[in-house]
């Protein structure tokens, strides 16, 4: 770890210092911004023939090396519409050039996540959400749990499940790789399903979501990514910030339900440094259904406490340098006056009664992040570099059990989390003729430990110690409005593990078998391909290949070990192949996209009940599914929009008999749908609404006469929720939130699927959020 940093910061260094040395050429400058003003960072500037360059965080660029003579640049900037420039360039001197863009619509919205810098969707050849800081807030004000907020509005991604794990909320039938600012936050080695939530919304300042397959960032991203980008310093003012307070509860049945939130965020500049902290504190009250019960699920999100601290710090080295330093500490635990009794599934709901939980509280004790980036451009052939070098802990808390199919007597576990890495990439762009493109290239380096114990000592899962190296290279070509992208990736993963005795199913050790240690290799080459034709704002269609590579659930493996050495258990590496093609569409104030795709993997990691808990089959799987998004402005203040994603998928048995998948990785279709009213500038309301559909693909076991769990039938499901803001005056605001608008009794559709008795609760009754807000 210590040679690779060694040498990674050598060649920054050793790259920083080069510089290039062209003699009888000039140079332009120049500043980028909207028609208000504002800088535009990562802006393209291109000469029509010659070299490319990208604006800084401030809009500002330079191209140097510059023949002289007349020249035509080209402006282009996510969300605003290109813009072609003539220039004069004399030889010796430098040029100066203003230039303003006007704003456009869906196809140049900006992206980070897909190709690790920045571009436009219309460049990137697979499906993409964004969720921009506005809609952020807008569902924030009517749920602000990040899990309801990417349920109610992120196409392929499984519903809200009212719990303080994300089990269930699986991307495309698939795993997703989770990241704040690129760190990976979740475990897939052995996965605890509460990597969604480490980060509070009051942070946020947008979300990326690729679907898919990718290997770009690395193990575990079989369903895609969600990369959750922090809020950066605004303004020129040495402080501004916003405080913000709020209140919640249940609307019909509000005894014991109110809560609180406080929030505080700082942000400004001081010459060359810049910053943002920002603290939040939630405490919520018992949450109730629509008849007044307590929902007391266990690992839920009643009477929880949640605190998120954050701070990101920048300094700006030179014109072409910048070192950025972040650290982000959430936790999240649940301190319960209401236990969980069990209902009767399909017939009458688990209620909370009151009761003290023997255990430690529930939750995310802590997860916390902290990362150093670096930033350098102006390298030579215009090259731009990105190193960061990350710290990331986690530990996440499961519920206590008196007893369990697991091990012998009660217990409860905790996953424990720390992963170490650096990432470092360069890209190049480039020009020939009429053909221009660029190349992003370089490595990244993780040291992950895991394991799962017992709050009482034992070993549930032993220490997993994985060194991963994966160099990468991605290629993007632009001809005659062809975007055509490729790349590969190389892992390298060694894991090691030593001795060990999975955990006793009986008195004195019954049960219990000895595992000789040993050190697991892979070494799997990831491909991806895809085209895209930006011609026409009308018609933007794509196709796709892509890979991913993942250990998933490799811990899970290990703790349910028959075989005496560890080269004896299969723990093949899940390779994942997704094949996609989809378009988008913008026809005047209508926007559209659509997907198809398909996904495989020749070894699954399939969880199936075997009496009475979750066992792997590895076994073949084919996920395939569509998507469709549509949102049009029918008049200057209404916007509607919805969309509609389905997902099937089953494995293969032995005997080639095709079996589907159950509920934890195939949820029902789902849709979406909003009106949005602005009557006036200042205020701003919507109506939304989520909608799940049916789905029965299992029968009873003939040897139980019940549903195994996750394989009941489920029915469909529909509820609304409503928000609103209004702006008081230039410092004051306030917001409304109502989630479940007409108080309607249902279940969840993870209640229904898992046909367990303490796991049948309902959703949430009517519940308000009402807050104020002051800027300055």
């Amino acid at each position: 770890m210590n040679r690779s940093l060694a040498l990674a910061l050598f060649f920054l260094s050793f790259l920083v210092q080069l510089q290039a040395q062209d003699k009888g050429f000039g140079s332009l400058k120049g500043f980028v911004h909207s028609e208000k003003g504002e800088a535009l960072p990562g802006a393209t500037i291109s000469l029509k023939k010659g070299a490319a360059t990208t604006a800084d965080e401030k809009g500002n660029f330079l191209l140097s090396s510059i023949p002289a003579g007349h020249h035509e640049i080209q402006v282009s900037a996510a969300g605003y519409a290109t813009k072609n420039i003539k220039v004069n360039i004399r030889e010796g001197e430098e040029s100066s050039v203003d230039v303003s863009l006007d704003a456009e619509g869906f196809l140049n919205e900006v992206v980070v996540t897909a190709g690790r810098k920045v571009e436009s969707i219309r460049e990137v050849p697979s499906s993409v959400t964004i969720l921009q800081a506005k809609q952020i807030r807008e569902q924030a004000a009517i749920n602000p749990n990040i899990t309801s907020i990417l349920g109610n509005t992120v196409p392929g991604l499984g519903t809200f499940t009212n719990k303080a794990t994300n089990s269930g909320q699986t991307l495309r039938g698939r795993q997703v790789l989770v990241l704040i600012d690129g760190i990976p936050q979740s475990t897939p080695l052995m996965n605890g399903s509460r990597d969604l939530r480490t980060i509070d919304p009051a942070v946020i300042e947008r979300v990326e979501v690729i679907k898919g397959a990718t290997s770009i960032y690395g193990n575990g991203s079989g369903g895609g990514i969600i990369n959750f980008i922090t809020k950066k310093p605004e303004g020129s003012k040495p402080i501004s910030g916003e405080t913000r307070i709020s209140m919640d509860g249940n609307i019909a049945h509000s005894s014991n339900t109110v809560g609180y939130r406080v929030s505080q965020t700082l942000h400004g500049a001081i010459k060359k440094f810049s910053y943002v902290v920002s603290g939040v504190y939630n405490e919520t009250g018992a949450l109730k259904d629509a008849d007044g019960n307590v929902i007391a699920q266990a690992d839920g999100l009643s009477e929880t406490r949640l605190l998120n601290l954050f701070g990101k710090l920048g300094y700006r080295i030179t014109d072409n340098q910048e070192i950025t330093a972040s650290i982000n500490f959430f936790r999240s635990r649940q301190h319960a006056d209401y236990i969980n009794q069990a209902g009767k599934w399909n017939e009458t709901p688990a209620i909370g009664v009151r009761g003290i939980d023997p255990g430690d509280p529930a939750g995310t004790p802590h997860s916390h992040n902290l990362y150093v980036n670096y930033r350098a451009t102006k390298l030579p052939f215009n090259s731009s570099l990105e190193v960061m070098l990350y710290d990331h802990r986690f530990q996440s808390l499961n519920r206590y059990v008196e007893k369990s199919n697991s091990w012998y007597g009660p217990g409860q576990t905790y996953i424990q989390s720390e992963k170490r890495g650096i990432r470092a990439n360069l890209n190049t762009p480039w020009k020939w003729k009429k053909i221009s493109g660029d190349i992003t290239y370089g490595f990244d380096l993780l040291k992950d430990m895991t394991n799962q114990v017992l709050t009482d000592g034992r070993v549930f899962v032993p220490d997993m110690n994985m060194l991963n190296m994966a160099p990468f290279a991605q290629m993007k070509v632009d001809i005659m409005n062809f975007v055509i992208k490729g790349g590969v990736r190389y892992e390298n993963a060694g894991i090691k593990v030593k001795d060990f005795n999975t955990i006793a199913k009986g008195k004195n050790g019954e049960g219990s078998v000895f595992v000789k240690g040993g050190k697991l290799n892979y070494n799997s080459t990831m491909w991806n391909a895809g085209i895209r034709y930006s011609k026409f704002n009308f018609f933007n269609p794509f196709v796709s290949f892509s890979q991913a590579f993942g250990l998933n659930e490799l811990g899970r493996i290990l703790r349910s070990a028959t075989e005496n050495t560890l080269d004896q258990i299969t723990t093949d590496a899940v390779i994942t192949n997704n094949y996609e093609a989809g378009f988008s569409s913008q026809i005047g104030p209508v926007n559209i996209q659509a997907a198809y795709f398909v996904s495989t993997s020749k070894l699954g990691a399939n969880l199936v009940e075997q009496n009475g808990m979750f066992v792997t089959q590895r076994e073949p799987e084919r996920i395939h599914g569509y998507e469709v998004q549509a949102e049009a402005r029918i008049t200057k203040g209404v916007r509607v929009g919805g969309s509609y994603s389905y997902v099937e998928g089953k494995t293969e048995k032995e005997d080639g008999t095709k079996v589907y998948m159950n509920g934890e990785r195939i949820m029902p279709p789902k849709a979406t749908g909003f009106i949005a009213y602005q009557p006036f500038s200042a205020l701003n309301m919507q109506l939304s609404t989520v909608y799940t559909g049916s789905r029965n693909r299992f029968v009873v076991r003939p040897d139980t006469g019940k549903f195994g769990l996750s394989e009941a039938p489920v029915e469909e499901v529909i509820w609304f929720n409503f928000n609103a803001g209004y702006r008081i005056n230039k410092s004051f605001n306030i917001g409304l939130g109502i989630e479940n608008l007409f108080n309607q009794s249902y279940y969840p559709p993870r209640s229904q699927y898992r046909a367990a008795d303490l796991e049948y609760v309902q959703g949430n009754g009517a519940r308000f959020n009402l807050s104020l807000g002051y800027q300055f």
